[in-house]
């Protein structure tokens, strides 16, 4: 019996110890899988923006800037506190347009080194009038 008490008395206190070591580690696991999920978020708003300003940029009497500025206002109304400091890019040729939006994802963990970014590409092209040529039914 007194084998028995001192098995149970060498063990005390090790869950405490096993609890300090694996909740930190637990918590910033939850905390990387919720960083990434924002990151992730963030690629689907440049991804939008993207696309509103490709629709203005490429429209018959669209231009780039009409394209940047339609980026912009999309931007605000999603709220930029995922996607920080995004920059948007608008070419427009004759035959084709594309815009790109690119940000930071906000952080929600100190860690030096890991700054995620975010973009978002569309590209299609360009409306124009053009007359049928050929035969005329």
């Amino acid at each position: 019996m007194t084998g028995f008490l001192r098995r149970l008395r060498g063990d005390r206190g090790a869950v405490s110890t096993q609890l300090v070591l694996v909740a930190p580690a637990l918590m910033l696991i939850a905390l990387l899988a919720v960083q990434f999920a924002l990151a992730w978020h963030a690629r689907h708003i440049a991804q939008y923006a993207a696309q509103r300003a490709l629709a203005a940029a490429r429209a018959e009497d669209g231009t780039a800037a009409a394209g940047r500025a339609q980026a912009r206002r999309s931007l605000a109304a999603l709220g930029s506190r995922a996607l920080t400091s995004p920059s948007v890019t608008a070419e427009r040729t004759t035959a084709r347009t594309t815009v790109r939006v690119k940000g930071t994802v906000m952080r929600l963990l100190p860690i030096p080194g890991l700054v995620l970014q975010a973009s978002g590409t569309a590209s299609g092209p360009t409306e124009r009038l053009t007359t049928p040529t050929g035969d005329q039914p």
